[in-house]
């Protein structure tokens, strides 16, 4: 086998001569499929023969009827070893009839060293068929692939590219198939004569838009830092600790990539806040997946849906995947086909995924989650965050004052404040402060330590309706989970 083989090749053809009779590719990118699949067929020395139900096959000047049904009748008379790649054959496999004689060839094409490598967007794969085949996720191209692809359209437009340039550009569109990303290069060079340094905006823009026709998953600008984040002092120096994990550095000391967190918690205590300073504190892309809109439609096919989130967010990588309220979208698996298999591949990848895709999952509710999500292995570590103690809500209400371009010194009621916010979230304690600034620009004059008091008094914190919840919760985590405060007793402020 050739060594300069591409590794999917490989794997194609490894599989064709370990046996498999059935290959199942599932892609968007159907010509960069067909490549590794001939690719695979010269390494193994085998004929490659294609076959799609709008022209059948092309043999010199015949063309073989192009029904399904037939297709496999003519097949079943080749005795040469060939791969035999079917175009978007997954149709068809509804059909009982179609999959009954699909089957009765697999045996056949065992003995004379043939595989049929069906190649579709989807995976729609009947029972009948699981066992005699292996499935295969087109992974989206990496940088040196986007990179000859690049080389093309700057060839095509007459242009010589600085290397430095090129470079950036290839990294700006990880992410994209080689079609969308050959698009969004040759629209940069149209609009703008060219490619330097300013146009790499344009290209990671056009990239976004590409991208939001996913319905589950979605860019976030960085901005939050964990300076924004006040208190949760020991998930901040659990993440400091492995801020420089990541690269081959890493790999050479002997240490895997960090998985991710499982932060579970109060409502508005920084959950979503600290899933995207994670991102700024290492300089990461930060993408957000919606599972709820996996189950909702929105992404087509549920599998395919959370399949080609996965493929993205590992094409970035190094990325953080930011999964706000994971138990929305699978509190209720038990029962359900469809969301089990969902499931079943989620907590599969993050268990044995070698990409550097660092996963930051919230919940709210625990009762939701199911038991396999929280096992050892999943995530790197388990982080409860609860409403924050009275160091951290002075801390709170500095940063909201200095994001707001007060300074926090001119108003020494802030301990007081703080004092009696008792059961505050951090979210509520920030409107104390916007609450206290209306009041203030309302009467046309700068903000008193007065309106922060009466803001404070006005304020009904959650916590007076969810009071039995929160409690259920901090029971919950002082066996299951680490505090992600430096104040450990703050988990004992309400014994039941």
């Amino acid at each position: 086998m050739a060594t300069g083989l591409d590794p999917l090749a490989k794997e194609i053809a490894v599989l064709s001569r370990a046996g498999y009779p059935i290959i199942y590719i599932v892609t968007q990118e159907e010509e960069r499929a067909l490549r590794l699949v001939e690719q695979a067929a010269a390494a193994s020395k085998k004929a490659f023969v294609k076959w799609s139900a709008s022209i059948g096959f092309h043999e010199g000047e015949a063309v073989i009827e192009p029904g399904a049904s037939a297709a496999l009748d003519h097949l079943a008379q080749q005795s040469e070893p060939a791969l035999f790649v079917m175009l978007d054959f997954h149709p068809y496999l509804r059909d009982p009839a179609v999959v009954r004689r699909l089957r009765d060839h697999v045996a056949e094409a065992m003995r004379r060293r043939q595989s049929f490598v069906l190649v579709a967007p989807i995976l729609n794969l009947p029972e009948d068929l699981e066992k005699d085949t292996a499935v295969l996720d087109l992974p989206l191209p990496r940088g040196p692939e986007l990179a000859e692809e690049l080389e093309k359209v700057a060839r095509s437009a007459n242009l010589t590219l600085d290397p430095e340039v090129a470079e950036h550009a290839v990294r700006c569109a990880l992410g994209l198939s080689l079609n969308e990303a050959a698009r969004v290069f040759r629209k940069v060079i149209v609009l703008r004569k060219g490619l330097n340094e300013e146009d790499l905006k344009l290209v990671v823009e056009e990239k976004k838009s590409v991208l939001r026709k996913s319905d589950v998953l979605e860019f976030h600008e960085l901005g939050e830092s964990l300076n924004d984040v006040g208190g949760l002092g020991e998930m901040k120096r659990w993440l400091a600790t492995r801020t420089r994990a990541f690269g081959q550095e890493a790999r050479d000391f002997g240490l895997p990539p960090p998985k991710g967190l499982l932060l579970l918690g109060v409502q508005g205590c920084g959950k979503s806040l600290s899933a995207k300073a994670v991102a700024e504190l290492w300089k990461f892309p930060l993408l957000r997946l919606d599972v709820g809109a996996v189950f909702g439609g929105g992404g087509g096919a549920p599998e395919q849906a959370i399949r080609t989130a996965i493929k993205i967010a590992e094409s970035l990588s190094p990325v953080v995947l930011w999964v706000d309220e994971i138990e929305k979208g699978f509190s209720e698996v038990e029962g359900d086909k469809s969301a089990s298999r969902v499931f079943g591949s989620f907590i599969t990848w993050l268990a044995e995924k070698k990409a550097e895709v660092f996963v930051v999952a919230t919940a709210n509710n625990v009762q939701n989650l199911p038991p396999e999500l929280m096992r050892k292995g999943r995530f790197d570590e388990i982080f409860f965050v609860d409403l924050p103690n009275v160091h951290e809500r002075i801390e709170i209400l500095k940063i909201h004052l200095k994001k707001r371009k007060r300074d926090p010194a001119r108003y020494p009621i802030l301990s007081e404040v703080a004092k009696r916010a008792e059961h505050f979230s951090g979210a509520e304690l920030e409107q104390v402060v916007i609450s206290a600034l209306y009041r203030a620009f309302a009467e046309q004059r700068e903000l008193t330590d007065l309106d922060l008091d009466l803001a404070t008094k006005q304020t009904v914190p959650l916590y007076r309706t969810y009071e039995e919840r929160i409690k259920a919760l901090r029971d919950w985590a002082k066996q299951r989970a680490r505090p992600a405060t430096q104040d450990s007793t703050v988990l004992d402020y309400f014994k039941v």
